[in-house]
């Protein structure tokens, strides 16, 4: 019983070492390329989701106005459509990315929702705001202010929906999402 006792505790103490040396050596798959680590999707998106139930706003403290979702509209041309693209305009990049960058413009297979219209607008106000970590979707809190992060959100809140035609014509005679010229970030 000893020599049982013996060997569950030594197995105990060198799981840690196993892992750390697992860790140590690049074993991990950490390229883009790699196939994901077992239950890596359910490991982040749980606390995630967690976080930003319990984090994010409730309704927007402006109106989804004309003047409102053209604002978003810019915003969103300018900050978010290297990522995400625009309708039948696919990011030249986002879909390389690990996890992919959603396409914000495009219906989801089988689905009349079109990018994160279905989520509520404090849900994607959250996700601007504090980016979201191993995704390459940077916090635009710094970057952007309280206003204009409601402007892009109730955008994308609305993408499902007739948009003004000034939004219409800001977001549609884009040129085709590039990625950032070299050096610059």
């Amino acid at each position: 019983m000893g020599r049982i006792l013996f060997g569950i505790l030594l197995g105990i103490a060198l799981a840690p070492v196993l892992v750390v040396g697992w860790f140590r050596w690049g074993h991990p798959p950490v390229a883009v390329a790699d196939p994901p680590l077992f239950l890596e999707q359910s490991i982040t998106k749980v606390p995630l989701h967690a976080r930003i139930d319990r984090e994010m706003p409730g309704a927007a403290p402006i109106q989804a106005s004309e003047d409102n979702l053209v604002a978003g509209a810019q915003i969103y041309a300018a900050q978010c459509a290297a990522c995400h693209g625009f309708h039948g305009k696919p990011s030249a990049f986002g879909g390389h990315m690990y996890p992919s960058a959603p396409p914000l413009w495009e219906k989801h297979p089988n689905k009349d929702v079109v990018g994160v219209s279905d989520d509520p607008v404090g849900e994607t106000y959250w996700k601007v705001a504090n980016g979201i970590r191993l995704t390459g979707m940077p916090a635009f809190k710094d970057i952007l202010n309280d206003t204009q992060m409601w402007q892009v959100s109730l955008l994308l809140a609305n993408a499902d929906k007739p948009l003004p035609p000034a939004a219409l014509d800001v977001l549609l005679n884009q040129p085709q999402p590039q990625p950032p010229a070299a050096g610059k970030r």
